[in-house]
């Protein structure tokens, strides 16, 4: 029997396998994850960006974790030799019902500690040529990093302490009593004292497998993006964002330098038809009757008909998708936008229709469920696994 189990070999099961052990030295534990390698969702399908927390609820998970994990990232990355770069980031309004937002964004970066500053018009064409607006907010301390290679390191270190990863091992049953917690599936059984369930986009169903009574539900949104032609990598420094809408918990399309030299743009934010369908046109059938079945997703859909609309058109048309980004950057073309994988955000939504917000982690007797990680997850992975550490003491 192990110490510890944990399910889920994204960046924050692999972080938090890795605190674990840090602090327990000598502790037995296993990692096991469904897909055949690590960092293989989530974690390997965004746009690399070390968030800085500017946009979240003072005093939320999100901007507490956040800034406490971009430090962590940061350093982490430089004493391993992982590619990172801190390139600063400009949140960009183009009109001026933006621009009172800014200014609204702007408030709750100074609440959250974020060193932020404001910019405008004539300041954003010096800084970014080929970006236009009526005012910006730049935000220095934003990067970009490969999270999957800090998986690696992550899950390397996890073995060199000990630790075990097994791949390719689905987790079907979990079934927990007074001493130990049972965890199988058709590659094998495992009985361990404490469970740590990081599942992402099947965090709903594991901790229905546990037996939580939760009335959330994992509602996958679709993130398209698009990258630039290579004589085209240049065109901005930093990153570029628009003004995000308050009310929804995406950040809008915008243009990502990568640690590997490309430029992309995205994502946008359509309904997934699968969980972990990354092609266009994927299908699950169980996936779409789960959502469809589910009352909290009518709610969504209803009070939010004309953001849907919007991105299913950008999602099947790229002159839409085009508009979104020549809002600030005028001079894209339909032809630079080349295909790039999509990825899919693991959104709890709750049986009310509200969109969870924040970081959502629960617990039984002998297990520990993270329940809704989005962005800026990956960024904050170190304080999630110090938390959960915390609540298995």
């Amino acid at each position: 029997m192990y110490d510890y189990c944990v399910i889920g070999g994204g960046i924050v099961g692999v972080a938090t396998a890795h605190r674990i052990l840090e602090r327990r030295p000598g502790a037995s534990l296993l990692l096991v994850e469904k897909a055949a390698a690590l960092a293989a969702h989530q974690t390997g399908h965004n746009s690399g960006v070390i968030h800085s927390g500017i946009y979240y609820q003072p005093d939320s998970l999100k901007a507490r974790y956040c800034r406490r994990g971009a430090r962590w990232t940061k350093e982490f990355a430089a004493a391993h030799g992982i590619s990172h770069r801190v390139c600063g980031k400009l949140l960009v309004a183009t009109d001026a019902a933006e621009h009172e937002r800014m200014l609204a964004l702007y408030e709750r970066s100074v609440a959250n500690g974020v060193e932020v500053e404001r910019i405008d018009a004539a300041e954003l064409v010096r800084r970014e040529p080929h970006v236009t607006g009526v005012g910006a907010l730049f935000v220095p301390g934003t990067g970009i990093v490969d999270f999957t290679r800090v998986t690696e390191v992550l899950a390397e270190q996890v073995r060199a302490a000990g630790g075990e990863i097994v791949l390719g091992a689905e987790i079907t049953a979990i079934d927990e009593n007074t001493d130990a917690v049972t965890v199988s599936g058709p590659s094998g059984t495992w009985r361990a004292r404490r469970l740590v369930v990081c599942a992402g986009l099947q965090a709903d169903r594991m901790a229905r497998l546990a037996g939580l009574r939760i009335g959330l539900r994992i509602v996958p949104f679709r993130g398209e993006y698009y990258q630039l032609p290579p004589e085209r990598s240049d065109l901005v420094r930093t990153l570029v964002y628009p003004i995000p809408d308050p009310e929804l918990p995406f950040l809008g399309v915008h243009l990502s330098p990568t640690v590997d030299g490309a430029l992309t743009v995205g994502p946008n934010a359509v309904l997934g038809l699968a969980r972990e369908g990354y092609r266009k046109g994927s299908v699950d059938l169980r996936d779409v009757r789960e959502v469809l079945g589910y009352r909290g997703f009518h709610r969504v859909a209803a009070a939010n008909v004309r953001t849907g609309l919007r991105e299913l058109r950008n999602s099947l048309f790229r002159r839409g998708y085009l508009a979104q980004c020549r809002k600030y950057c005028p001079e894209l073309t339909i032809a630079d936008l080349l295909p790039r994988e999509a990825g899919i955000r693991a959104q709890a939504v709750l049986p009310d229709g509200t969109l969870a917000h924040d970081f959502l982690i629960e617990r039984t007797p002998r297990s520990v469920h993270v329940l809704n990680a989005p962005s800026p997850a990956a960024t904050s992975a170190l304080p999630i696994a110090d938390h959960i550490a915390d609540r298995l003491d």
